[in-house]
């Protein structure tokens, strides 16, 4: 798995940051994280994972990026919504690959 260099946390997750990308990096089940990562397919600008979704077998065996991360499901919205818009504010599109070439 790889992290995004300017990752996105929520403002309940910044208190437990470092433990929450622990237990991601060490693989253990935490509840209520949810991690924001680039769509599996074409039809999505983002995807919303609840954590334990990242102990399954596809997750494990797959190479992926992790834009951001939230306690919780409202929050995680919220911080999608944040990456969307400053998408949009930057690129003038949606288009995910434009903005995180911009942003290095």
């Amino acid at each position: 798995m790889f992290w995004y260099r300017h990752l996105y946390v929520g403002k309940k997750a910044k208190r437990h940051r470092a433990s929450i990308i622990r237990s991601i990096r060490e693989k253990k089940y935490r509840p209520g994280v949810y991690v924001i990562t680039p769509p599996s397919n074409g039809n999505n600008i983002l995807d919303i994972y609840p954590g334990y979704m990242l102990l399954l077998g596809q997750f494990r065996e797959t190479e992926f990026s992790i834009l951001g991360i939230a306690l919780g499901y409202q929050e995680a919205l919220g911080l999608a919504g944040t990456i969307v818009n400053d998408m949009y504010r930057l690129t003038g599109g949606f288009c995910l690959d434009e903005f995180l070439a911009e942003r290095g």
